[in-house]
């Protein structure tokens, strides 16, 4: 017998783990190779390729890879990228916690390659794949891209395995729980705040009008937190952060809320972003860093990033329920 409640060794169950992906160092040129992926997928940017792509490599990437990097390089870790760091740390955890699953991780534009991740996964003949991209909120420009990867190399196989994909899992309860302890951690650590944030990231306002329930999905997680709390709703806030570029995008802005905060009386923020699975440069460097100078700058006192799930135990916990209900 085994932990799925049957024995039967006919089958081979694989889970592929998927998140973004980080440059390999924290330099410009590594920081350019990186970008250059990131943002040539048409999930991501869906403007005309003639147009965008000379854009992209005349203009963005060689004014935007040597200050990203030097980003990179406030939050990087002796064990390399947060993001991959605590990726690997999740897929360590998650492949104890399932011993008789297979447990790859990949990322869609950088090391591990999903292309090689999926190679190996297929080497070990397994019957059954669970594909959990790590974006609790589904968007196009994430797990839909995730979607377009797979398929892309699944192509070139003749012999395909039964396949499961995790669209997202915005108000799981298990999920929900999670996220509500780490809130209440920090609540016992530094006392309750004037306000609580929880930051998403943000996507262009017209992928929202043309389908994507992005927001949708966010609002779901926002308001399933809320209720999780004993605080006050009326001092939490939903907004939205690392926009990019001219064209609308979803709104309120973090960095302008958190701006305008402290003019009203509020001296006390923290901030959670539950859209990030594992913390990276858009956590760890925009909200824990530049976001406190902004709040202490324009007048407020105490300003707290509450960490991302990461490799906590309640998350590797909810990473194996999420992987055992589709393979049931």
């Amino acid at each position: 017998m085994n932990q799925f409640g049957n024995k039967n060794e006919f089958k081979k169950y694989g889970v592929l783990m998927v998140n973004l992906g980080t440059p390999e160092t924290p330099t410009s040129r590594a920081v350019k190779r990186y970008l250059a992926k990131f943002l040539s997928d048409k999930r991501v940017v869906d403007k005309s390729r003639a147009l965008w792509l000379p854009i992209l490599y005349g203009i963005i990437l060689p004014l935007r890879s040597l200050r990203v990097a030097k980003l990179y390089r406030n939050i990087w870790m002796d064990e390399g990228s947060p993001l991959l760091v605590y990726s690997r740390r999740q897929q360590q955890a998650l492949a104890i916690s399932l011993p008789d699953v297979v447990v790859e991780l990949a990322m869609s534009y950088s090391q591990p390659v999903l292309k090689k991740a999926i190679a190996r996964l297929f080497r070990k003949d397994i019957t059954r794949l669970v594909i959990l991209p790590m974006y609790p909120q589904y968007s196009c420009s994430t797990s839909a891209a995730v979607w377009d990867a797979v398929a892309r190399i699944f192509v070139n196989y003749r012999k395909l395995p039964s396949i499961s994909f995790i669209r997202d899992y915005a108000e799981n309860p298990t999920y929900i729980a999670a996220l509500a302890e780490s809130v209440k951690r920090a609540f016992a650590l530094r006392g309750k705040p004037d306000r609580l944030i929880i930051s998403f990231h943000s996507i262009p306002q017209r992928y929202s009008d043309e389908g994507d329930d992005y927001l949708q999905r966010c609002n779901i997680t926002y308001q399933a937190l809320s209720a999780a709390l004993d605080y006050p709703n009326k001092q939490i806030m939903m907004t939205f952060q690392s926009c990019f570029g001219r064209d609308p995008w979803l709104l309120p802005a973090t960095d302008k809320t958190i701006r305008n905060l402290p003019s009203s009386g509020v001296q006390h923020v923290q901030v959670i972003c539950p859209g990030f699975a594992a913390d990276c440069l858009e956590t760890l460097e925009e909200i824990q860093i530049q976001n406190r100078k902004i709040f202490k700058y324009a007048g407020g006192s105490v300003f707290y990033y509450i960490p991302a799930l990461n490799d906590d135990v309640l998350h590797i916990e909810l990473l194996r329920q999420l992987v055992i209900a589709e393979l049931h």
